[in-house]
């Protein structure tokens, strides 16, 4: 896949702000630090954060933290915060886990409306490491305010069979897709989970804009199959998908695939 520029905001349309939230497996976590990093550099401020859990040592990837919880001062240290390093990451408490407890949906929002906050990045799910997922009953969490909700894919799971290696939450996944134990994960597999009310974007704010991120296309041989899973999203109605994101967080590559009046185009980006 060729690239030429290595850019998230421009490959996601990020906006001058935005509430972003982050759904599905495949490297959520690495993204929502990549996004704020590349927000930081274009010298805006930034809070990402979680509804969920995610490890310490991923949370102190951010300049600075503020755990609401344990802080009764934490709306002054997040003011702080972002003034002095411009990126405040934002958790309820720390755990005995080693990891951090994230915050309610209702939080979320209100630190989106706090003044100073440019964007605000959202880890919505877990899916514990694994490429591909399918939501439990109380998943996603994504915030009212959210405008811009991310359902991200690993793409290594593609022409894999299907078992708990590669899929979090099996059981769901099967009664989503109808795909069997040890059968192999298919691109119109794949799209059940993009466009299935009860799949990835189960939650999301009629307002927000959806994308599609298929991340890890550097361990594909070529990317003509993540091509045409793209495609395949982006001609579902009921995914109402926009744009889709072809990728390589790791190598900073991205080609966009987005919708037009007529057909689908492709760009670099």
């Amino acid at each position: 896949m060729e690239t030429e520029e290595k850019d998230l905001v421009s490959a996601l349309a990020i906006d001058q702000r935005e509430h972003v939230a982050l759904v599905g497996g495949g490297g959520k976590t690495t993204l929502m630090f990549a996004l704020a990093g590349e927000i930081l550099q274009a010298g805006q401020k930034v809070i990402s954060t979680t509804t969920t859990k995610i490890r310490r040592q991923e949370a102190t990837r951010a300049p600075c933290e503020v755990s609401s919880l344990s802080d009764p001062a934490w709306h002054q240290k997040v003011k702080q915060g972002l003034k002095i390093y411009g990126h405040v990451f934002v958790a309820r408490r720390p755990l005995d886990s080693g990891k951090v407890e994230g915050i309610s949906r209702e939080f979320a929002d209100k630190l989106f409306l706090c003044p100073g906050v440019d964007h605000l990045i959202l880890e919505a799910d877990g899916a514990a490491g694994k490429p591909v997922k399918a939501p439990a009953k109380y998943e996603p969490v994504v915030p009212s305010t959210a405008t811009l909700v991310i359902a991200m894919v690993g793409l290594e799971a593609l022409e894999k069979p299907f078992d708990e290696r590669i899929v979090f939450r099996t059981s769901l996944f099967e009664k989503l897709t109808g795909l069997g134990r040890g059968e192999t994960i298919t691109r119109d597999c794949l799209v059940k989970i993009f466009e299935s009310s009860e799949g990835l974007y189960k939650g999301a704010p009629v307002s927000a804009r959806r994308i599609a991120f298929l991340n890890k296309a550097d361990l594909l041989p070529d990317d003509q199959i993540a091509r045409d899973l793209a495609d395949r999203i982006l001609r579902s109605e009921a995914a109402s998908v926009d744009r889709v994101v072809i990728g390589s967080i790791a190598k900073n590559e991205y080609l966009l695939i987005r919708k037009k009046h007529e057909g689908n185009i492709s760009e670099n980006c």
